[in-house]
């Protein structure tokens, strides 16, 4: 008997490999916040009491994580050329979802288009959609058709496709337009994680969504017990300085922690 067994991916992992491949060369500096959701948890619950449509924790995310990008565009950009970024006026959002294929769960993306133009039950809506409907045999990103060439991809040999990928980063139109400017994952809402991951991506602004854990802080020189949101974000540093992340990171936090849009 064989001590051992043999599982098959699903397509789609290979992209994920290659993914991995092309992003572990880009310049990520990479910050890990603790936030203070308290506050921002009790106007969402409040804001949902009574209303049919429902805004979730990750869509009301998104809205502020999209809404500061508007403020602070270029930390979305993408390089273009040597000495030039390209800062576009929407955000486009490339939102990880799971979903059961067979015996296994595979993340499958979600492109959120002009995100910060939308309002956060149709974040919320399309986010739930996503998680709920039924993926096609071929889909590659989540509600939307799949064109021959894409399908092509899979019938490539490794380093044929992972050079797809370097070209489209030399092609930021493009970039933005297929997979956006913005990736965010949040696999702290499969559990509870005490502690921070750091996911690795191709985009310019990449952010890993962890757990919300109770924690003992202090507020007001008093000790009490808040509700803590652990995230990690990667920035680009080819396009964007140190001193421009960390105001970016701040309006961030600052938005997060009083409940931005709510």
């Amino acid at each position: 008997m064989r001590d051992y067994q043999i599982q098959h991916f699903h397509f789609t992992r290979l992209a994920s490999i290659d993914v991995f491949e092309t992003g572990r060369k880009r310049h990520h500096i990479t910050g890990l916040l603790e936030l203070d959701v308290t506050e921002s948890r009790r106007k969402l619950k409040a804001l949902n009491m009574g209303q049919s449509v429902k805004v979730s924790f990750n869509g009301w995310l998104t809205g502020v994580i999209s809404g500061t990008i508007k403020q602070h565009g270029a930390v979305a950009s993408y390089l273009a050329g040597k000495n030039k970024r390209m800062i576009f006026n929407d955000v486009n959002i490339s939102f990880l979802v799971e979903k059961e294929i067979g015996d296994s769960r595979v993340p499958i993306p979600l492109l959120i288009n002009r995100a910060s133009q939308e309002s956060l039950q149709a974040i919320s809506s399309r986010i739930n959609m996503a998680k709920s409907g039924e993926l096609r045999a071929d889909e590659l990103v989540l509600m939307q058709k799949t064109s021959s060439a894409e399908k092509v991809y899979f019938c490539l040999p490794g380093f044929i496709r992972r050079f797809f990928w370097v070209w489209l980063m030399k092609h930021p139109r493009l970039a933005f337009k297929k997979m956006g400017n913005v990736a965010i994952t949040a696999v702290g809402t499969m559990g509870k994680i005490h502690g921070w991951f750091i996911p690795i991506s191709i985009h310019p602004l990449c952010f890993g969504i962890g757990s919300v854990i109770k924690k003992p802080v202090v507020v007001d020189d008093e000790i009490v017990i808040r509700e803590m949101l652990q995230m990690s974000v990667l920035i680009d540093h080819d396009v964007v300085d140190g001193a421009d992340m960390v105001r970016f990171l701040s309006a961030l936090s600052r938005n997060i922690e009083h409940g931005m849009l709510l």
